[in-house]
């Protein structure tokens, strides 16, 4: 359920809080998202476009004025410097992108490769250079000399004109690559995205000025407990409206024992049915409800977000690097996540169908937990330095000034917990 769906009777709804299912993929964006597609089709085309233009050329085109006017051996000399220069570049390229891969890697963490690797300017600058190669390749074979020589005009201007293009996107690829590894714009960009999912929902969704909360304690009856089957990886996505659903049509409810971000081996629990027995068809529903990957995703696991936040501070701070001022940094952007977190209500763990019956219960991350990941690693690790204490008390002050009173309470705690309690 997105925040502009309903929310009341009649609906499946968390009680305080945006549900949280995925966003909808549909099969057109879930196509365009591996690396190598989008070079693999800009090489499809320069294919196809080798193979035809020369055709148009020969049947369609006389002598051209604006187009390439020179003989057949200059066209070969021409094409061949193309063919061999575009190779060589792009070589270049991929060894750039490795290293910048290897340094972020290194330098942040792991956990970022995904968004270098899913960068388009990345993937459009590799697809044209190689497109440049085979069309000018597929070009070469075409130009004739002897008793009846033929140049493709329009095919040899096009290749000009794609070496014109990959100068231009080599110039946007550098850029990029430079930019991508400044950690300001590394953290900023993980802040950005990791706020955007702390802020989804309606001012309604978050309203928790409801009366009397729902209860459900276990009552005694059949209970079945759903496993990951044959499946293994990561929780990346947890379809909450589908479970509610299923729950309500089998009159049973379903507690989850794991939540996005977590990893769950084959065999292992996933949830409880409570009120089912094992051969129900509500057992396979829940399982399916779950979808397990190779690695966490930021939608519905905000956690991820702080996880890399932190994971850069603790490399900083590390002997080998010893930089707290890129850790300040870091505090600096889970400051702005923080406050974001601290001014809402944490979600209910109550999802609810639409006569207002639990149905799910649910794991959400609490502010109390996003604390304690954002700082206590980092006050560890930076205790020794003069910066990141100093900027940890300002953080918990500011925090505890504007948080609601319960997230106070817990910022309080957390002072006292690292030792920055007023005296």
């Amino acid at each position: 359920m997105s925040s502009q769906d309903p929310v009341g009777p009649g609906s499946v709804r968390r009680t305080i809080g945006p549900l949280g299912d995925p966003e909808t993929v549909g099969w057109w964006e879930s196509l365009w998202r591996p690396f190598w597609v989008l070079p693999a089709v800009i090489l499809g085309v320069a294919a196809v476009a080798g193979a035809t233009i020369p055709r148009i050329d020969e049947h369609l085109l006389g002598d051209v004025v604006y187009l390439f006017g020179g003989n057949a051996d200059s066209a070969r000399s021409l094409l061949s410097t193309i063919a061999s220069a575009m190779i060589s570049v792009t070589g270049l390229v991929f060894s750039i992108t490795m290293v910048v891969m290897q340094l972020a890697s290194s330098q942040f963490t792991p956990r970022l490769l995904g968004s270098f690797l899913g960068s388009r300017v990345v993937q459009v600058t590799l697809g044209v250079f190689t497109a440049s190669f085979v069309f000018a390749l597929m070009v070469l074979r075409d130009v004739r000399a002897g008793d009846s020589p033929f140049v493709p005009q329009l095919s040899v201007t096009l290749a000009f004109g794609l070496v014109l293009a990959s100068v231009g996107l080599f110039l946007a690829f550098i850029h990029h690559i430079t930019d991508s590894i400044q950690v300001s714009e590394v953290v900023d960009r993980i802040a950005v995205s990791t706020v955007r999912t702390l802020e989804e929902g309606s001012d309604a969704e978050w309203d928790d000025s409801s009366a009397v909360p729902p209860s459900w304690s276990q009552q005694p009856g059949p209970m079945v407990t759903v496993t990951s089957g044959e499946g293994h990886g990561v929780v990346q996505r947890i379809h909450y409206t589908r479970l509610a659903e299923c729950a309500e049509r089998a009159g049973v409810v379903v507690e989850l024992l794991t939540r996005a971000g977590e990893v769950r081996h084959r065999g292992q629990e996933l949830a409880v049915v409570h009120g089912a027995h094992a051969d129900d068809e509500v057992v396979d529903a829940v399982r399916e409800a779950f979808g397990l990957g190779s690695e966490r995703t930021l939608p519905q696991d905000p956690e991820f977000g702080l996880r890399q936040l932190v994971d850069i501070a603790e490399r900083a701070l590390s002997p080998g690097i010893n930089d707290p001022t890129t850790a300040v940094q870091v505090l600096d952007e889970l400051h702005r996540v923080l406050r974001v977190a601290a001014i809402r209500p944490d979600r209910s763990a109550y999802i609810v169908d639409g006569s207002g019956t639990v149905r799910v219960l649910d794991r959400p991350p609490t502010f109390a937990g996003m604390l304690d990941l954002a700082l206590d690693e980092i006050a560890h690790y930076g205790a020794e330095t003069l910066q990141v204490p100093r900027r940890i008390d300002a953080l918990l002050a500011d925090l505890e000034s504007m948080a609601r009173p319960e997230h106070a309470a817990t910022v309080v705690a957390k002072r006292a917990d690292l030792g920055f309690a007023r005296t």
